[in-house]
C-alpha cells in the first residue's frame, strides 16, 4: 500500500465512521479478516463489539437502529453466519428499523460452484414486500465502496426504514483502493401536500368519534412532541400501535392505551366504534389490527386516514379514504398547525377513552406468591424515566405492556425496544446493546424459553463492561404456546414443557449477579441492589405456569376449552 491507498476492508470501516457509526456488532469470520484489521486500524473511531452468536449480533444492531433512527450495523461471515443473522434482518424489516448487515463472502473466482458456505444472498434475503431486506447488493469493485455504503444508509433510512444487506467478496476486501468516504447521508423528509391537509381537516370537522393510532418507525422526540400538540389542539384520543408504546406519553389525559396483542377489550370496541381513524406511522399489520378485525380490509368500516413514510405501503392492504405520504417528523409538524375550532363534539369520547385505559391498569386477582402487577409497579417507581425497557416474544411481556407507563419520546428518549415481528430472544441482546450504545439503565423482561435463545450474550455484556438488569420469569414452559395449546387441545400438553438450568447460577457464570426470588416482597430490595450494582443483574422470578396472562389463569382457559369440546 502507498500513502494514497488502503485495503478495501479498511475503507469500509472508514466509510462507516464517516456515517457516524460508533459501534458495530458481529461475530468474526475468516471471510472478512481485512475488515477486522480495519477495525483495528480505526479503533479510536469505531468499536467492534464481539458477539457470541450472529442472531444476537443482528438483534443488537437492530436495537441501535431503533434507538438512533440511523442504521445499526452488523458484520457476519458467509453462509451460517448470514443465516443466523437473518432473524435480526427479518425483525428490522417488519419493525421498520434502519439496519445494514455486511456479509463476508466467498472469493469472486469461487462463485457459483457451491463453494464452502456459499449462499445466493439476493435470493435468501430477497428484497420484496414479503422479503427480509429492502436491498441486497454485492460490492465487486473496491473503488465503489463509498457509493455502496452511502446508498445502503440512504436506503435503510428513507421511506419506510428497513434493513439493507451488503455482500463482501473476500478477495475484493484485500485489494488496494484510493477511494475516499462520502459525507454522512441523512434521511430525506417527505412532506404532506397542502391539499391533503385541507381534506384531513374537513374529515376531522365532520367526525363525531375520531381516534388516532400512532406508531411505526421513524419517530423522534420532535415528532412525538408535535403529535402531542396536535392531539391537544384537537382533543382527540390517541392509542399507540403494537409495541410502539413510547410514541405518545402514556400519562397524558388523552392517552387511550396500546392497540396490539392483549388489547383492552374496551379499547378494541372503541376502535371499531370510531368513525374516523387517523393512523400516523403504523403499517396497520396483523398485530395492530387484532388479525385485521379492528379495521377490516380492504375497505375499513371507519373512515381511514393513513399517513406513512412509504408510498408503497399506502393502499397496499387498506384502501384509505385519504392516504398521505409523509415522514413522521414532517407529518406531525404539519398536523400541529391545523387550526382546530374552539368547540369540538367529542370531549366525552376522549375522556372515556382515557378512563378505560386507567381502569385497565387495575389488575385482576391471580393465584400464586408472585404479584406481577405489583412488580411492574416497583419498576415504575424505581427505574429512571429514561430507562430503556426491552423484551422478546412471549406472554411474559404482557405484564410490562399492560401495566408499565412510558413517558417516552415526548420527554426526549426512546424507552421501548420490542419486536413487532414477535421474535423470541430479542430482549436480552437489545438490552445489552442499549447499555453499550447509550449508557442509560437498560431493563429486560424475559421468559425462560425466551432467555435461552440468546442468553449467551451476557458474555458479550461482561466483556464490554455493559450493565443490564434482567427479570426472568421462570414457569418451566413455552408459556404462550402452552396457552394456545390448552385453548385448542385441552389437557393434551406436548412439546411445551421445559427442563431449565439454574438461571441465577448461569448468570453468575457469565459475570452477572444472579439471584432467585419466590415471593413478591423479595423483589424490591433485589431491584434496588441491581440499580446500584456496577455489573449486570439477573433476577429469576419463579412463577406458576397457571399465571399465564394478565387477565386470567391457564386453568380457566383450559376449563372453557373442555366445556367447548364436551359440547
Amino acid at each position: 500500500m502507498t500513502q494514497a491507498t488502503q485495503l478495501a476492508g479498511h475503507l469500509i470501516v472508514e466509510c462507516l465512521a464517516e456515517q457516524g457509526v460508533t459501534h458495530v456488532f458481529g461475530v468474526p469470520g475468516e471471510s472478512y479478516l481485512a475488515v477486522l484489521d480495519g477495525f483495528h486500524q480505526y479503533r479510536d473511531r469505531i468499536r467492534f463489539v464481539i458477539n457470541r452468536q450472529e442472531g444476537g449480533a443482528a438483534y443488537m444492531a437492530e436495537a441501535v437502529g431503533k434507538l438512533t433512527n440511523r442504521p445499526g450495523v452488523c458484520f457476519v461471515t458467509r453462509g451460517p453466519g448470514a443465516t443466523n443473522a437473518s432473524i435480526g434482518v427479518h425483525t428490522a424489516f417488519q419493525d421498520s428499523t434502519p439496519m445494514v448487515l455486511f456479509v463476508g463472502d466467498v472469493a469472486s473466482d469461487q462463485r457459483d460452484r457451491e463453494a464452502f458456505q456459499e449462499v445466493d444472498y439476493s435470493v435468501f434475503f430477497g428484497p420484496s414486500t414479503k422479503g427480509m431486506a429492502k436491498r441486497v447488493e454485492r460490492i465487486d469493485d473496491p473503488d465503489r465502496i463509498p457509493e455502496y455504503v452511502s446508498r445502503a444508509f440512504a436506503t435503510a433510512m428513507n421511506g419506510r426504514p428497513g434493513p439493507v444487506v451488503l455482500v463482501l467478496p473476500e478477495d475484493m476486501l484485500v485489494q488496494e483502493t484510493a477511494a475516499r468516504p462520502l459525507p454522512q447521508v441523512d434521511a430525506v423528509e417527505a412532506w404532506s401536500d397542502p391539499g391533503s391537509l385541507r381534506t384531513l381537516r374537513e374529515m376531522l370537522l365532520a367526525a363525531k368519534k375520531p381516534f388516532v393510532i400512532a406508531g411505526g418507525g421513524g419517530w423522534t422526540p420532535q415528532s412525538a412532541q408535535a403529535l402531542q400538540r396536535f392531539a391537544e389542539n384537537w382533543k382527540v384520543p390517541v392509542g399507540n400501535a403494537f409495541r410502539f408504546q413510547d410514541t405518545f406519553d402514556n400519562h397524558h389525559p388523552q392517552y387511550a392505551g396500546d392497540v396490539g396483542i392483549g388489547i383492552n377489550p374496551k379499547l378494541a370496541a372503541r376502535v371499531k366504534e370510531a368513525d374516523l381513524i387517523l393512523a400516523i406511522g403504523p403499517r396497520l399489520g396483523e398485530m395492530t389490527t387484532s388479525g385485521y378485525t379492528l379495521l377490516t380490509p380492504p375497505q375499513a368500516k371507519q373512515k381511514l386516514v393513513h399517513i406513512h413514510a412509504s408510498a408503497e405501503e399506502l393502499n397496499r392492504v387498506y384502501r384509505a379514504d385519504l392516504a398521505i405520504n409523509a415522514t413522521m417528523n414532517a407529518a406531525a409538524r404539519s398536523l400541529e398547525v391545523l387550526t382546530a375550532p374552539p368547540e369540538l363534539p367529542w370531549a366525552d369520547w376522549t375522556a372515556a377513552a382515557n378512563a378505560d385505559y386507567v381502569a385497565n391498569l387495575q389488575p385482576q386477582k391471580l393465584p400464586g406468591d408472585i404479584d406481577m402487577p405489583a412488580i411492574v409497579g416497583l419498576l415504575q417507581k424505581h427505574l429512571p424515566a429514561d430507562a430503556v425497557l426491552t423484551n422478546g416474544a412471549g406472554n411474559f411481556a404482557s405484564w410490562v405492556h399492560r401495566f408499565f407507563r412510558h413517558h417516552g419520546l415526548v420527554k426526549g428518549y426512546k424507552t421501548q425496544l420490542a419486536p413487532t415481528v414477535g421474535a423470541m430472544g430479542y430482549g436480552v441482546p437489545a438490552g445489552i446493546a442499549a447499555a453499550i450504545a447509550t449508557g442509560r439503565v437498560a431493563f429486560t423482561i424475559a421468559g425462560d424459553g425466551d432467555f435461552l435463545m440468546n442468553g449467551q450474550e451476557l458474555a458479550t455484556a461482561a466483556q464490554e463492561g455493559a450493565k443490564s438488569i434482567i427479570v426472568l420469569l421462570n414457569n418451566g414452559s413455552f408459556g404462550t404456546i402452552r396457552m394456545h395449546q390448552e385453548r385448542e387441545y385441552p389437557e393434551r400438553v406436548h412439546g411445551t414443557q421445559l427442563a431449565n438450568p439454574d438461571f441465577a447460577g448461569l448468570a453468575r457464570a457469565y459475570g452477572y449477579h444472579g439471584q432467585k426470588i419466590t415471593r413478591t416482597e423479595e423483589f424490591e430490595p433485589a431491584l434496588l441492589a441491581a440499580l446500584e450494582r456496577p455489573q449486570g443483574t439477573l433476577i429469576e422470578v419463579m412463577i406458576d405456569v397457571d399465571v399465564i396472562t394478565t387477565r386470567g389463569p391457564l386453568s380457566a382457559i383450559r376449563a372453557a376449552a373442555l366445556k367447548r369440546v364436551k359440547g
